[in-house]
């Protein structure tokens, strides 16, 4: 007796001739590595299907070519690799190929003043696209830090001028007494709001780029905000955290300029959009700014 031929469904006609920009799977799960790093992701993964009489495209094909993800570290030569492959997997039916990583990188941060450190998490997407024989790469990442607000510190400011003059009217100033009034209730009478923020990147990279510098864009990033959030303390951490916030006010524009002239200065970037939101502690709304730049063609 013969064995039967497995139906193959997606290979018959569409009963209406129409073709789609993207089939595929979301939220496929997958071991990646990334700087050293073996992170749990999760992959969207698709491709065009152009040829609009096909009924369907061989989803378990693109499943399969995710394989190569796993054998090395993530690079723009590898996540072209894969398009390929479901290119090639999909001939005559499909032009476009589309790829999407979703992880939580790791970085551990050293404490401000201790010798403490602490693990934080960046949510990072990597978006791959072979369109038409044309490669991209985006990279989104979410940067998280505190902000201070300039005109609230500069009202606690005058607060606190008040109180000083009321708690030492027509009196002698001696050096003791205000360094004392300074440590008290009366020398903090009010202070500015501050808020737990969060800068989104979106980037892409420059066309020859052989890396996916992650871990240089967020460092380029804190280092441009100033404040980003902590992991273990000390009081004398805490303490020079409070000092950073106190010398380092912006408001939303001040931390959107500041990150475009960041971004700027990597030649690994082509084109940005970045969104900054301040999650106010004053209002039940958001603060929020955003600013665009595309390299021009040398």
């Amino acid at each position: 007796m013969n064995a039967l031929t497995l139906p193959d469904i997606a290979a018959q006609a569409s009963r209406q001739a129409l073709p789609l920009e993207w089939v595929g799977m979301c939220g496929i799960a997958l071991p990646i590595l990334i700087d050293g790093q073996h992170l749990s992701a999760k992959a969207d993964a698709g491709v065009s299907l152009d040829d609009g009489e096909a009924r369907g495209i061989h989803m378990s094909r693109l499943y399969l070519a995710l394989e190569m993800l796993e054998q090395e570290s993530l690079t723009p030569a590898l996540l072209r690799q894969v398009l390929q492959r479901f290119l090639d997997s999909h001939e005559g039916l499909s032009h476009n190929a589309y790829l999407r990583i979703h992880t939580d990188l790791l970085l551990k941060r050293p404490a401000l003043v201790s010798p403490l450190a602490g693990w934080k998490t960046y949510p990072v997407s990597i978006e791959a696209r072979l369109e038409n024989q044309m490669f991209h790469v985006e990279l989104k990442i979410d940067v998280t830090y505190s902000s201070t607000c300039p005109c609230s510190a500069a009202l606690a400011r005058q607060l606190i001028q008040q109180q000083f003059i009321e708690d030492f009217a027509n009196t002698s100033l001696q050096h003791e007494h205000v360094l004392t009034w300074l440590g008290s209730a009366n020398g903090i009478v009010a202070t500015p709001h501050s808020q737990r923020s969060s800068a989104q990147l979106q980037i892409h990279l420059q066309d020859n780029q052989q890396t996916l510098p992650l871990t240089e864009l967020i460092n380029n990033a804190e280092a441009a905000l100033g404040t980003a959030v902590q992991t273990a303390v000390k009081r004398a951490d805490e303490q020079a955290f409070a000092l950073a916030n106190g010398q380092n006010l912006m408001f939303c524009e001040d931390a959107a300029r500041r990150l475009n002239l960041a971004l700027k200065r990597s030649d690994a970037v082509k084109a940005f959009h970045l969104k900054v939101i301040h999650a106010e502690s004053l209002h039940a709304h958001d603060a929020v700014a955003e600013s665009r730049w595309t390299r021009l063609s040398e």
